[in-house]
């Protein structure tokens, strides 16, 4: 062949590999402004973990503003359905006195229960928007002042209940499902079913019966209700509310382990058929490292939820347990507003549980994405 000649081409008029390797250049040479390789411009930020993120920020900013509705939904429910109850705070409030209609109309007047229905919503949303929820009816002082002098006896019963019933839960579920059928995973699923069928102020009430009055050649052992004896300082208290601490904190512990057992058994479950377990054993791993380093943490997405669900609890406390145990926490005092009813109390206590469980949901739904990236797309 000549050196004046062409080059062959391909049939059907394609070119060769070096020409059309020479045209791509050419081609982004065009692209980029220059005879050389294309440089990297704006476009490269339009990827796809660009893409990702907004599609998050997005996922996350919805969230967010599902939350804001459910707040003032919780608003309007609250100044709402606690005014349905067939009681007079006026009148529960003279403890049954001889009060004259001038007294009464007198104390109507103070709290603003003599205004219009629209004007008391208006006003009731404009201050819970602030943070002020009133003035407590029983107790002739702010709302605000009640919840937080309560809130640490609640955090402290129930914070503690919640650490150690999910520890519990989740090594227990763990075990149980890694073991199905084993005699162990029955009696624990079934020991678990039985106490999550138990009303938690039942079991409560039981365990005062046995263990503070004490039953046959049980002796009482703890007291029955409260947060301390009195009189004590030191490590004396410490030691002395930890006494107190004990029961309600089994009652809460028994039953919220059983739920987190539950769950975390049914979604290991669900993964033990997976293919990615096959392999994992397949490659030679240990039987506890194929558990702690690729079931468990794919089974934890269930449970990760129900943690959330269950954090927003926390701060809400357990009415019917601090109430049995008379607990001095957020719990026993919704119960004594109720009973008046003392309704900026309710209100304003009402509004703190609901918010305490939307932040919790709506923080698990946005780190939920964070565990799987399919969720929020």
């Amino acid at each position: 062949m000549e050196p004046s000649e062409e080059p062959p081409r391909l049939r059907g008029g394609g070119v060769t590999t070096a020409e059309s390797t020479q045209s791509l250049v050419r081609g982004a040479g065009t692209r980029s402004g220059t005879d050389g390789p294309a440089q990297a411009g704006p476009s490269a930020a339009r990827g796809p973990r660009a893409r990702n993120t907004k599609a998050y920020l997005q996922y996350v900013a919805a969230k967010i503003a599902g939350a804001a509705v459910s707040l003032f939904a919780v608003l309007v429910t609250s100044f709402f359905l606690f005014r349905l109850i067939p009681s007079d705070p006026v009148k529960q409030m003279t403890g049954g006195r001889p009060v004259s209609a001038e007294q009464l109309q007198s104390l109507r007047h103070q709290f603003g229960l003599d205004q219009p229905m629209w004007r008391q919503f208006t006003t009731y949303v404009g201050d819970a928007l602030t943070g002020d929820f009133g003035t407590s009816f029983q107790f002739h002082a702010p709302v605000i002042d009640k919840i937080t002098e309560a809130l640490p006896a609640t955090l402290l019963l129930t914070g503690t209940s919640y650490v150690l019933y999910t520890a519990l839960g989740i090594w227990l579920g763990t075990r149980t499902a890694w073991r199905n059928g084993s005699m162990s995973d029955r009696f624990n699923t079934a020991f678990a079913l039985t106490l999550y069928s138990v009303p938690s102020f039942w079991l409560g009430l039981l365990l005062i019966i046995v263990f503070s009055v004490g039953i046959g050649p049980i002796p009482g052992m703890f007291p029955t209700g409260g947060m301390e004896t009195g009189g004590e300082s030191g490590l004396a208290y410490i030691l002395d509310v930890a006494h107190h601490l004990v029961l309600p904190v089994i009652t809460l512990v028994a039953v919220g382990y059983a739920q987190t057992l539950l769950v975390m058994r049914s979604s290991l479950l669900d993964e033990m058929g997976s293919d990615y377990l096959t392999t994992a054993r397949a490659k030679g791993l240990r039987d506890d490292v194929v558990r702690r380093k690729h079931a468990v943490p794919n089974a934890m997405l269930p449970t990760f939820t129900l943690m959330f669900v269950n954090l927003g609890h926390v701060v809400a406390g357990q009415i019917l347990v601090e109430t049995v145990f008379s607990w001095p926490g957020l719990g026993g005092l919704f119960y004594q507003a109720l009973s008046v009813p003392d309704l900026p109390l309710v209100q304003g206590l009402f509004f703190i549980f609901a918010t305490a469980v939307i932040l919790a949901n709506t923080l698990a739904d946005v780190l939920y994405p964070l565990l799987d990236p399919r969720v929020g797309r």
